[in-house]
């Protein structure tokens, strides 16, 4: 194995759990495990979307360096950057996608409450996103986000700041899901677990989607409009969405098999 070889297989970082806050670190350490956990859901478009989480008490947030795989992703190699998208602290030398920065920073200042921001680019997800009927209340996993799902047409890449009010105006004060048309899916959470408990169930939704609707040769069978909101409701309530024992468990499955995250 060459020299150079043997570096493209090793981005290297320093721990940085001894300088920063405790408050801090947690976090660090749950967005890493969203990362992993991302991968092993097949979520990944090579190195090219982003998770966030908002550091808490700051106006600082963490996003993954560019370049990294998703496998690759630990506490410490997550690059800090402050709310100009300015890069505060980055062990890897990578830097960050700036698309990232202005999706991610956009949904971050305008809604103050959120601390984790996810956005994918799967498959059935940048199917759906290119469908105009959008998602429909086809299954109960679609009714997780039925009442809160939010569109916001295609501009091209996001590199543009002047997207942003546009994107925050689609997104609104309360929705915590929102199809990217023509581009992928963006949840949101008070924590990380919500926001991937979130595009679980709406990245799931899209799949069964494309599946009902990929023979032709069948018409869809559509949950009636007030049994959907009342799932939706449901899944607020007892008994609904266990966000903090799903997130748990996963947490769970990474320690099991020996992913080490928290480095």
């Amino acid at each position: 194995m060459s020299e150079k070889t043997s570096v493209l297989k090793a981005v290297p970082s320093q721990s940085v759990r001894e300088r920063v806050s405790s408050e801090e670190w947690e976090m660090r350490c749950e967005l890493a495990a969203a990362y992993q956990l991302a991968a092993k859901f097949r979520w990944t478009d090579l190195i090219f979307t982003h998770f966030t989480a908002r550091i808490p008490g700051t106006h600082h947030m963490l996003i993954n360096p560019y370049g990294l795989m998703f496998d690759e992703i630990t506490a410490s190699s997550l690059v800090k950057i402050d709310e100009d998208g300015d890069v505060i602290d980055d062990t890897t030398g990578l830097g960050i996608n700036y698309a990232g920065f202005v999706i991610h920073g956009c949904v971050h200042e305008a809604r103050p409450e959120i601390n984790c921001v996810i956005h994918t680019h799967t498959r059935a997800g940048s199917a759906v996103s290119a469908q105009e009927c959008g998602l429909l209340p086809l299954t109960q996993h679609s009714l997780r986000v039925y009442g809160m799902l939010t569109y916001h047409d295609y501009e091209g890449i996001a590199l543009e700041l002047d997207e942003r009010p546009r994107l925050a105006a689609n997104l609104g004060p309360t929705s915590k899901a929102m199809i990217l048309r023509n581009h992928g899916l963006l949840t949101l959470g008070r924590t990380v677990g919500e926001a991937f408990e979130l595009m679980y169930y709406l990245d799931t939704a899209c799949q069964i989607q494309i599946d009902a609707l990929s023979s032709g040769r069948v018409e869809a069978r559509e949950i009636p409009q007030a049994v959907a909101m009342k799932g939706f409701e449901q899944f607020g309530g007892p008994g609904g969405a266990e966000v903090v024992k799903s997130w748990t468990a996963l947490l769970r499955m990474l320690e099991r098999q020996g992913v080490n995250y928290r480095n």
